[in-house]
């Protein structure tokens, strides 16, 4: 099973601390804006592809590669590959879309790319995620969804 990984021995790194819920984002009368760490704690749990870990354990998603625009309904996220020849990388990025996708409000414009300078072929992918005809065409594949439900939910296959 360890000669298909691309990369045998990935860096793991801390997970930060869960976010303290205050009184005021806990009553449902109030309207708090979407944040940077609301969409982190969103899709730091989906796993990479190869691994048994997730996204944040292996340094791939991060708060501050997350941007958010609650006012314009933007949210920009960049992740960053263990290797920079790695061929998940669209998988990972298409589960993190599918991610947001599903569980942030319609409302939002969500953009998923590769962080600058760390992918050999970031150009290309960030032009295949930006593409809706071609993101949607990839979710019409069954073996593919498939795949990407099982990073998301976190269960092995």
């Amino acid at each position: 099973m360890t000669d298909n990984l691309e990369n045998i021995n990935p860096k793991l790194y801390k997970k930060i601390e869960d976010r303290q819920v205050t009184a005021a984002e806990e009553d449902e009368d109030i309207v708090d804006a979407f944040d940077a760490r609301e969409v982190f704690d969103l899709i730091r749990n989906i796993n990479d592809p190869e691994h048994p870990l997730t996204l944040e354990e292996l340094n791939v998603v991060e708060q501050n590669l997350i941007e958010v625009n609650d006012a314009e309904n933007i949210v920009n996220v960049k992740f960053t590959p263990t290797i920079p020849h790695c061929s998940m990388a669209t998988l990972i990025g298409l589960s993190i879309r599918v991610q947001l996708l599903r569980a942030l409000p319609p409302r939002f414009k969500v953009s998923v790319e590769i962080t600058p300078g760390t992918h050999i072929s970031e150009t290309a992918l960030n032009k295949q995620l930006a593409d809706k005809e071609r993101v949607a065409a990839a979710l019409e594949n069954s073996h593919l969804v498939e795949v990407i439900n099982h990073c998301v939910c976190g269960s092995k296959y």
